[in-house]
């Protein structure tokens, strides 16, 4: 294992955070909220110096890491980056226990959103935007990690080529670093252009700060208690959907979006999602007895992203729809985690051609994706398979760790799905009060441990151990 190489490109992760410890000292200082002022400087320091640290370790090694190093890397960020965040929130006046501090950070970071804190009403602005800055960073990072870790040819499980087609690696630094500002440029500039028109529908302006942070990163952290004092006009709600539509689909649409031909060719998953999303909210609506129709939109939208934010009331009725939604995820370039919709479309392609080659021998058909030149081999049906069932294992296994903690099963199966979706918890999925700081720390340990698994599958956890075990 090439420590020195994984500490050095450690380093990179540490100086956003500093970045963001910076801006909430000044938004501090500017507004007068010195409450916290001293734990943001503690945390600029301690992340300014790491990462320095980190980078005269590593600088002479060598810079190409393997698969095995790369996910090595990933969990070490999350891990690394929780410890930052979760300063303010230990250190606070809210005496919340060391515990509790990491389940708020991670929660965050992988953009689930479950939070130990039950009145955010009566929160220190600063903190609540702190929050709102971990689910940003966290959507950076997972972004990142799709495209240079999880883009390799060799463990393609995640699909990636299918939406994206370079095959970067840690072989060139220099291309590494320009990927890195390509893909940190368009996640800004879309951040930014959701605050403007969060601004621009009279939402103000601390509130359409920190839900661009939550909508831009699928996070489910909110400035207040709930959507409902925020989001209040037709306007607002379009623009709620809009930029839930935004952190749904491929986040690189932008750059085909005035090409027509080339956006039709190469982004058939993000068509493919807005129909279903369309069809769905149609089937809902037509369903229902006089439902608030954008309401429904952005449950089905929301969950889809895996977000789990709601406006307005939500008919008990349909809960478990919603549920189901989280499961099914977005575009495999984006935030959002579940199994994902391509997953399920080659999984059910390659049930009709099994089918057809039994019941028509010499029938040909087609292993394309929709209408694109792109063809799936047996390789991505076995990884799509395996995903699945995995999935529905760590289901299994956290809902068995969960009942220990005398919580009942259908509250249990309720946040193992929420905890492997990275779905906050609302009342979009009908889910009873849950004071997450209450449950036993066994408890909180497997949801951290499951957060993680949500966004780099459990899959990657057996390869970890099997690369360690034919080593040994």
């Amino acid at each position: 294992m090439n420590y020195k190489s994984i500490t050095y490109y450690l380093s990179y992760f540490c100086f956003p955070v500093s970045l963001l410890s910076f801006v909430n000292i000044l938004y501090s200082l500017y507004f007068d909220h010195f409450l916290n002022t001293n734990l943001y400087v503690v945390v600029l320091i301690l992340s300014v110096s790491i990462g320095i640290l980190f980078f005269y370790i590593g600088k002479n090694s060598y810079k190409k890491l393997n698969f095995f190093e790369k996910l090595t890397l990933v969990i070490l960020t999350y891990l690394l980056t929780s410890i930052f965040f979760s300063i303010p929130y230990y250190f606070s006046n809210y005496q919340i226990t060391l515990i509790d501090s990491f389940f708020e950070s991670i929660s965050g970071l992988t953009l689930t959103g479950f939070s130990v804190f039950e009145n955010i009403k009566y929160f220190d602005p600063t903190l609540i935007l702190w929050r709102s800055s971990s689910q940003w960073i966290g959507g950076l990072y997972f972004l990142i990690f799709l495209l240079l870790v999880f883009s390799d040819k060799q463990y393609d499980y995640k699909l990636i080529s299918f939406s994206y087609t370079p095959n970067i690696n840690f072989s060139s630094e220099e291309n590494l670093i320009k990927r890195i500002i390509n893909i940190s440029s368009v996640y800004i500039i879309l951040t930014f252009s959701i605050f403007m028109l969060l601004n621009f529908s009279n939402i103000r302006l601390f509130n359409s700060l920190n839900l661009s942070m939550t909508l831009i990163s699928n996070g489910g952290f909110l400035p207040s208690n709930s959507l409902d004092p925020i989001i209040k006009t037709f306007f607002q709600k379009i623009i709620l959907s809009l930029s839930l539509l935004v952190s749904l689909i491929n986040i690189f649409i932008l750059l085909n979006f005035f090409n027509p031909k080339k956006l039709i060719n190469e982004n058939q998953e993000d068509l493919l999602i807005i129909f279903f999303t369309l069809f769905i909210t149609f089937i809902l609506i037509v369903t229902l007895n006089n439902p608030d129709n954008f309401n429904i939109l952005i449950g089905v939208l929301s969950s889809l992203s895996n977000s789990g934010i709601s406006v307005g009331d939500i008919p008990e009725n349909i809960n478990l729809y919603f549920l189901f939604l989280t499961i099914i995820g977005g575009s495999i370039i984006s935030n959002s985690s579940g199994i994902k919709i391509l997953r399920f479309y080659i999984l059910i392609k390659s049930s009709i051609f099994e089918i057809v080659k039994l019941v028509r021998p010499n029938h040909i058909v087609s292993k394309s994706y929709l209408y694109s030149k792109k063809v799936f081999s047996s390789k991505e049906i076995n990884n799509s398979f395996l995903i699945f069932i995995s999935f529905f294992i760590s289901i299994l296994i956290l809902s068995s760790l969960l009942i220990i903690d005398n919580i009942n099963f259908e509250d249990s199966f309720k946040i193992s799905v929420l905890t492997l979706t990275n779905t906050s918890y609302s009342n979009l999925y009908g889910s009873s009060e849950i004071n997450f700081s209450n449950l036993l720390t066994s408890s909180k340990l497997s949801i951290l441990f499951f957060m993680i698994i949500g966004k780099i599958e459990l899959i990657s956890i057996f390869l970890l151990i099997k690369n360690l075990i034919i080593k040994n």
